[in-house]
């Protein structure tokens, strides 16, 4: 078999990549450590979410933990072709989770409206419309009736993202909205569509983004993310309190479970920022550790992408490695105070069951890629014969062939 062009030869060694598996393990096992430290201490805003023991999140988020890998095997034992066929119904289960948020089903806060209620936590489906839609981009991009020079064949995929985006919008969920445009317009130009079909596109986006900026609250936030201290009790309150977590971690971090921020100072502190609790308790150096191994992971996807012989696995891979990698990439950016404050937890790390169980899922076909899949075996020509003459005398008689 010879290879598309610009994609080199997998031949499949059977074995899943074993630093995947270790960065991956490490996050989750480091996300669980610093959940129960920021959580320890029972706080007032605790108790309001009937928190009542300092184990009442480190708890839940085992029980998310053994869920997420449950899912994760799952996603790893399903042949990533039978996903990419599955991936119109999988984006159609996306779509009915995420219009089930307006029910009585439906769980709002901070005056969002995003989440479902489900034990022992609850789930965010924007999440999992990330990875439907990662599938599925995959899958339609790779078909023989795609060609990226149509101008229609590029319109669809980004059809179906706008009536995602709309619904986002409504919960409101900006950050989630421009989420998924980047992963598409990426992996449209990893897909070969022509360059001008994209700039096209996004001049056409600008000036819809420029309108939903200048809403009232978000125009806000961005004013008080350019100067936080001019309203650090109000807009600026969140990001000033995570820059003197920072501030306070300096080099080497006051220590692990030490974190002052956490006694109702920082807001979130085990789920959007709990980047800057690990940058108070731990310090600089833990805190570059932690982005080293993001990197270090986005590598390792880019590299089992390159690896993929057929254009679905190489764009499926590819997909994933963004995916994740830019969540990481905001959250860092949102709490040192390089973008607007905008919820998105830190992948593997944040308390969140929707977050790392779709994660998780991620990384289980991210790994069966790498995995590779088996060479066919040749066909036995003996057992064939015997089967051909087998059938032509149960038409023909037993006499046939003597």
């Amino acid at each position: 078999m010879n290879p598309e062009p610009g994609f080199s030869f997998h031949d499949g060694s059977g074995k899943p990549d074993r630093m995947l598996i270790i960065l991956t393990a490490a996050l989750v096992l480091f996300g669980a450590l610093m959940i129960y430290s920021s959580t320890s201490v029972v706080t007032s805003a605790m108790v309001k979410r009937h928190a009542t023991t300092s184990l009442f999140y480190f708890k839940r988020h085992v029980m998310t933990i053994i869920l997420a890998l449950a899912a994760g095997v799952a996603a790893y034992k399903t042949r990533p072709r039978l996903l990419g066929r599955l991936s119109p119904f999988l984006l159609v289960i996306s779509m009915g989770l995420l219009l089930l948020v307006f029910t009585r089903f439906g769980i709002s806060a901070g005056g969002a409206r995003r989440w479902l209620r489900v034990w022992p936590s609850t789930f965010q489906p924007s999440e999992l419309v990330k990875l439907a839609m990662v599938i599925f981009l995959a899958w339609y991009l790779s078909r023989d009736f795609f060609e990226p020079d149509r101008l229609w064949k590029v319109l669809l995929p980004v059809g179906v993202m706008v009536v995602f985006q709309a619904v986002f919008l409504k919960q409101p969920d900006f950050g989630g909205t421009l989420t998924l445009g980047f992963i598409t317009i990426s992996m449209l130009f990893l897909a070969g569509a022509r360059l001008r079909y994209l700039g096209g596109l996004l001049t056409c986006v600008l000036p819809a983004v420029f309108y939903l900026a200048h809403k009232p609250y978000r125009w806000r936030r961005i004013i008080s993310f350019l100067n936080p201290w001019a309203d650090a009790r109000g807009e600026g309150f969140q990001l000033v309190q995570s820059l003197i977590a920072f501030g306070r971690g300096g080099l080497g971090g006051v220590g692990l479970g030490k974190s002052m921020q956490k006694l109702s100072f920082l807001p979130e502190m085990h789920t959007d920022f709990i980047f800057s609790i690990i940058g108070e308790e731990l310090g600089f150096f833990a805190a570059g550790l932690v982005v080293v191994a993001f990197c270090a992971l986005f590598l390792r996807s880019v590299r089992i992408a390159n690896k993929m012989s057929e254009k679905y696995h190489y764009l499926l891979a590819w997909g994933i490695a963004l995916m994740i990698a830019l969540q990481a990439f905001i959250n860092f950016c949102v709490v040192t105070g390089l973008m607007p404050t905008k919820g998105l937890p830190l992948p593997f790390i944040s308390y969140g069951g929707s977050s790392l169980i779709v994660n998780l899922m991620a990384m289980g076909i991210l790994l069966r890629l790498s995995k590779g899949e088996p060479p066919k075996a040749a066909p036995d020509r003996l057992k064939e014969l015997l089967e051909k003459k087998k059938a032509r005398r149960s038409v023909y008689g037993a006499g046939f062939g003597r």
